[in-house]
């Protein structure tokens, strides 16, 4: 009568694998401990990337699409301290903003934005003071330009402009301040901006999208262009906020170079001493930062798999010493050495695989539990970096499951039967 040799199919192989794990549960955890920390560091990193990006999508686009942002000095997020060359440009002028108004037919409006930065940015009323406000001296289409809304009362004019009067418009976070309890207040009382008297004639409304729950226009305190010339004569940092015309924003960002360029001197040959920002450009600024970091978290994590890999192989040696005889058994009655090796490949893959979704469930947890307790702070799981997490953990078992895998296969079935 001939032996009939049982073939086994993975679904077997996999259930032979789960019943090794349950005979030695914490033996198992411990081993894949390191890649349950791995896939957990990698999604929860990933998560909080992938909301802070959303969140500044959305902000950058509440801003405006259309809008270009023209500075002498390079805009955006960037590494390192600027260098003497750029340190030395010479800022823009409003008669820039009014020559690319005139002279390129893509844009719509041009605003400007000047940085009040020797001024005392204090802001007292009836005995409170408030220091974290932020001085800007803007044209009254400046509200138009970049999306600005007015809660109470109303913007700056270009009476108010012409005539520097003053006059301030002021943002959430300083009305809080200053009137708390009533806000319904501001609008129309004279306050003290660096001992000089102001009326409030608005209140900004609080934009809908922000970055950790608040926007810097949340402290902004917005005086008439002319009236910052008046009150602080050494400020001479201007924005210009160029808004093109819909569809047009390339061809808005060309012609505002060209005139730039010909109106500060620049030669055909010489870069550009001034910047030209975008929405699209703050966020490849922005998305190049969050590469860097994903690296660093993906070599945090490469630590933990590592350690989590040589754990499996030492475990899974362990096991192929602890079976032996049962090696000898399977070979006996006929298993080939690929039906050894399978068995052993499956069981390691299968460990690193529960580990893989120990973390993932870790990193959902811990997610959730910093969006529940910092809710300024954005978190999304994006469903990649679970199916990524999930993929390298099965790789790793793969990878650090061949060698004892090897070995079980090479062993010799009358040594195995022998062994005790």
């Amino acid at each position: 009568m001939k032996l009939k040799v049982p073939k086994f199919v993975p679904v077997e192989i996999i259930r032979m694998a789960f019943d090794s794990l349950r005979a030695h549960k914490f033996r198992s955890f411990l081993t894949v401990l390191g890649i349950v920390i791995g896939v957990a560091v990698v999604i929860v990193i990933a998560s909080l990337l992938t909301g802070v990006r959303q969140s500044l999508v959305a902000v950058v686009e509440e801003y405006g699409v259309n809008n270009i942002y023209a500075f002498h000095l390079s805009t955006g997020p960037s590494l390192g301290p600027r260098d003497a060359a750029e340190r030395q440009r010479k800022p823009l002028t409003y008669e820039d903003g009014e020559a690319i108004a005139r002279l390129a037919p893509s844009v719509e409006r041009v605003a400007g934005d000047l940085f009040v930065s020797w001024l005392d940015s204090t802001v007292t009323y009836n005995g409170i003071t408030y220091h974290r406000g932020g001085v800007e001296g803007v044209t009254a289409n400046y509200a138009e330009a970049a999306n600005v809304s007015v809660r109470e009362g109303r913007f700056i004019s270009d009476a108010d402009d012409n005539n520097r009067r003053d006059v301030m418009v002021i943002g959430v976070n300083v009305v809080d301040a200053l009137f708390p309890g009533q806000p319904d207040k501001a609008v129309g009382t004279e306050v003290k901006l660096g001992g000089r008297p102001f009326e409030i004639i608005g209140v900004l409304e609080k934009r809908k999208n922000a970055i950790f729950g608040e926007n810097d226009e949340d402290n902004s305190i917005y005086i008439p262009l002319r009236t910052a010339h008046v009150v602080s004569p050494g400020s001479e940092y201007l924005m210009l906020v160029i808004q093109a015309k819909t569809g047009q924003i390339r061809g808005a960002l060309d012609e505002s170079e060209e005139i730039l360029r010909r109106r500060r001197g620049v030669k055909f040959d010489q870069p550009n001493n001034f910047d030209l920002g975008t929405a699209d450009k703050f966020v490849q600024q922005f998305d190049s930062i969050f590469a860097m970091i994903g690296l660093i978290a993906i070599a945090i994590s490469g630590v933990g798999l590592l350690v989590g890999g040589i754990g499996v192989m030492n475990i899974m040696l362990v096991s192929v010493t602890e079976r032996t005889q049962e090696i000898g058994v399977r070979k006996a009655i006929g298993a080939r050495r690929r039906d050894i090796v399978r068995q052993f490949l499956y069981e390691a893959m299968t460990l690193t695989f529960l580990g893989g979704v120990i973390g993932v469930l870790l990193a959902v947890g811990i997610s959730k539990i910093v969006a529940f307790f910092f809710p300024v702070l954005p978190a999304a799981v994006p469903l990649w970096a679970v199916v990524t997490g999930l993929a390298v953990s099965v790789f790793v078992g793969l990878a650090f499951g061949v060698w004892p895998a090897r070995k079980a296969s090479r062993l010799d079935p009358i040594t195995c039967l022998r062994y005790e």
